[in-house]
């Protein structure tokens, strides 16, 4: 988890000072936007590639390889950071999008087998955790690195902390892939035994219902990014005098509450139990947040409806990533690799349409549309869990120890995405 946290922190740090130096590089607004359309579709194609190639090979050489592939581009750019050419600048796009993609899947695939079934919400919470503490460190500390050293230095920042995640892989060793052997057994002995099981849990809607998260969980990248792009916009309006202020306390107080969920999470004692109608009700929540937040921008408003959008956003990753992570072993890989590239184009067509958008109308108009479209998708969701038995089994059962999470209740780029 540390060293998870020492890598986002790099990532939030490159992640502004990577934006800033691609406007420098290509000097202009349409450049830094090309270069973030390279990086997300990298990701995109990325989700997919990561599900088959994770569901061959183990997942450890694969996030050791993402965070050396990434350390090594940085390290490029830090040394030419005082002349590098544009196609450089690309290069660096794609294996950082990539990347990312790449790591994320199989850390969160990974999760399971590293700390067992029954422990994997609170895993997760500690993730997201680590995260949010990465994220305000990354965002606060990004002016400083910049002024105090350039560009270089904060490249060079964000290689070290690939480095840290890549050495603590390699000495600590975890394990980060289960027993194969038992999930073809077990297909096997399906198959043999019931050849119709797939075609009756189809029927059953349990897979419809993962498909759904899916989606939504697109959806809901898709209205993050207008919040993203709409936020620097409202805080030049609202404190034209100080907007990295006001963005400095929206995050920080986004953070607390992610910080918050996790603790809420672990102490339920139906924490490892929930599923689809939790999630469809924690991205309600949270776009319900982000609307208040950018309806009264004032404080103190503003920090409670952030806070609030926090626990939510906290609340759903945990909830979405444990109740994929109850898939079998192999499979989790392609659910988690079809979750990233729906979240990286969600979010990739939300921040071009967003862009666009905001040109003609209001801040609060657009964050409204796009929220108001992941509420109605979440709204759909619940409506076609709450059609299924409250105690009905999951599609998964290959992991039945200690495992509840989604058999009681019927039911993470950028923050807040």
């Amino acid at each position: 988890m540390c060293a998870y946290a020492v890598s986002g922190y790099g990532n939030y740090l490159n992640l502004i000072a990577l934006s800033l130096f691609s406007y420098e590089v290509t000097g202009s607004a349409f450049g830094v936007g090309m270069l973030l359309a390279l990086r997300l579709f990298a990701g995109s194609l990325a989700g997919l590639a990561a599900g088959a190639l994770l569901a061959r090979t183990s997942r450890r050489p694969v996030m050791i390889g993402a965070d050396v592939a990434q350390a090594a581009v940085m390290a490029v750019l830090a040394l030419c950071a005082f002349s590098t050419p544009a196609w450089l600048l690309g290069c660096a796009a794609v294996v950082l999008g990539a990347g990312n993609v790449f790591f994320t899947v199989a850390l969160r695939s990974a999760v399971p087998a590293m700390v067992g079934q029954e422990s994997r919400t609170r895993a997760n919470g500690l993730l997201v955790t680590a995260r949010s503490i990465a994220t305000v460190l990354g965002f606060a500390s990004a002016a400083p690195v910049i002024a105090a050293g350039g560009f270089a230095t904060a490249f060079a920042v964000n290689a070290v902390s690939f480095v840290v995640s890549a050495v603590a892989l390699l000495v600590l060793r975890p394990r980060t892939d289960g027993d194969h052997g038992d999930d073809v057994q077990e297909s096997a002995e399906r198959e043999r035994d019931d050849r119709g099981s797939r075609r009756w849990r189809a029927m059953a809607g349990l897979p419809a219902l993962l498909l759904g998260m899916i989606m939504l969980r697109g959806v809901d990248a898709l209205a993050s990014s207008s919040h993203n792009v709409a936020l620097p916009l409202v805080a030049h309006s609202t404190a034209p005098s100080e907007p990295a202020v006001f963005m400095t306390k929206f995050w920080v107080a986004w953070a607390v509450g992610t910080l918050t969920a996790h603790f809420v999470l672990r102490r339920s004692r139906h924490g490892s139990a929930w599923g689809e109608r939790a999630f469809a009700v924690g991205t309600f929540a949270m776009s319900l947040a982000f609307l208040a937040a950018f309806a009264a921008p004032a404080a103190p408003t503003l920090m409670l409806a952030a806070a609030a959008a926090g626990f939510a956003d906290g609340w759903t990753e945990i909830v979405y990533t444990s109740r994929l992570q109850t898939a079998p072993d192999r499979q989790r890989s392609r659910l988690f690799g079809l979750s990233a590239t729906a979240e990286t184009a969600g979010f990739a067509l939300g921040a071009v349409l967003a862009a666009a958008a905001l040109e003609a109308l209001p801040a609060l108009t657009v964050v409204g549309a796009f929220h108001g479209a992941a509420m109605c998708g979440s709204l759909v969701l619940l409506l076609f869990t709450l059609r299924r038995p409250s105690r009905a089994r999951p599609p998964f059962t290959s992991e039945e120890e200690g495992d509840t999470h989604g058999t009681r209740t019927g039911t993470g780029a950028l923050p807040g995405a």
